[in-house]
């Protein structure tokens, strides 16, 4: 696959990235705020991170299957995840743990957080280990309450050792007897949970993280499938407005609202995970970029992970001060600039982590490694 082609991918990841961004703006902070009715475009925007799933196993197992055995080994794989990954996970526990002070360093129901509390959860948070309920510093049952959407990133170490353990290994008959385990049973968790649907995850409650877990044993493998098919079949090169089209195919999935039926939303749910997100990603790795496009979708797509890694912090603070302490104005205008600020400010913030700590981090790290 050619380096234009994974910009194409890593510039959806990017899309993916600001759709969950604007999804937790304007749905984690509903019950804060006042807002009207027309504002629940970005419901499904949290697919995005099934999206995410399905992208990393397809660029994983393109840019690695071939490599197992000569040059990659289990230690090398497992340095690069790690120096791939973690300088962000670190980034946002710190920014996390900074948001949680300002908040004054107590729970959702105002009882105070001891110092000893905090310290053992940014420890666990450190180290990607989802925090019990007795050192949920946030009382809402998160697995990560200093970063919520951690969660995400813990089951991401878990596909990515359990690719470089068993996955790889696995001639490609095999791979498709696990995706389909895999699809039968995100199938029956979607429709027999009692709140339906997938929405779970980053909850330390078990049948919570259980789907979560689900949701990963899925994607993960369906992109690895996919990357093998993909090569195998060598499908012919398209061009012309791959990203844009593909960029807003993903849009207007993601930012479907809600269809008011809990059965509806969940075979909606399911239709995007098991066939539309696919059909995405196949699609867009058959095309090409150049040129200012190329450059654009590339930074989008280096973007995309400082951005998705940092920016939950700002919305525990825009909760905290429009939900919890109240705010100077009435309307709908305040609400909605505020929204806009915070959006706006976790794409700088991503940026400045992205320019001079993870890419400048993640070069040292590599050289030293080598």
């Amino acid at each position: 696959m050619s380096r234009s082609r994974y910009d194409i991918l890593d510039g959806l990841r990017g899309v993916a990235a600001l759709m969950v961004l604007l999804y937790h703006v304007f749905n984690d902070a509903k019950s804060f705020l006042v807002w009207p009715t027309v504002v629940n475009e970005f419901y499904h925007s949290f697919l995005g991170v099934d999206f995410f799933f399905i992208l990393s196993g397809f660029v994983m197992g393109y840019a690695y299957d071939k490599q197992w055995g000569s040059s990659l080994t289990l230690g090398s794989f497992i340095k690069r995840r790690l120096i791939r990954l973690h300088p962000m996970v670190v980034m946002g526990v710190v920014l996390g743990v900074v948001a949680f002070l300002i908040q004054g360093c107590t729970r959702w129901d105002g009882t105070e957080v001891t110092i000893q509390a905090l310290m053992l959860s940014t420890l666990l948070a450190l180290f990607l280990i989802p925090s019990p309920t007795p050192l949920d510093v946030r009382g809402n049952t998160e697995a990560f309450p200093l970063n919520g959407p951690h969660w995400s990133l813990f089951f991401e170490y878990i596909g990515s050792l359990l690719y470089g353990l068993i996955l790889h290994r696995l001639s490609t008959k095999w791979l498709r007897v696990w995706v389909a385990c895999g699809i039968l049973s995100i199938a029956a968790y979607a429709l027999l949970n009692e709140d339906g649907g997938i929405a779970v995850g980053w909850s330390s409650e078990p049948a919570n993280l259980m789907g979560g877990a689900l949701r990963m044993l899925y994607a993960y493998p369906m992109g690895l499938l996919m990357a093998r098919m993909f090569r195998e079949r060598s499908p012919k090169p398209l061009r012309g407005h791959i990203f844009l089209l593909s960029s807003i195919a993903l849009v207007v999935l993601l930012g479907m609202p809600t269809l008011g039926d809990k059965d509806a939303d969940t075979i909606y749910q399911l239709i995007c995970l098991l066939s539309l997100f696919p059909a995405i990603i196949w699609f867009a790795a058959r095309g090409t970029v150049s040129g200012w496009r190329q450059r654009a979708v590339s930074f989008l797509g280096r973007l995309s992970y400082p951005l998705y890694a940092v920016h939950f912090p700002l919305i525990y603070l825009y909760i905290t001060w429009v939900g919890r302490d109240g705010h100077p104005y009435e309307g709908y205008i305040h609400p909605w600039f505020l929204a806009a600020g915070t959006i706006v400010a976790a794409i700088l913030i991503a940026i400045l982590c992205l320019l001079f700590y993870d890419e400048p981090l993640r070069k040292r790290l590599s050289r030293r490694d080598n």
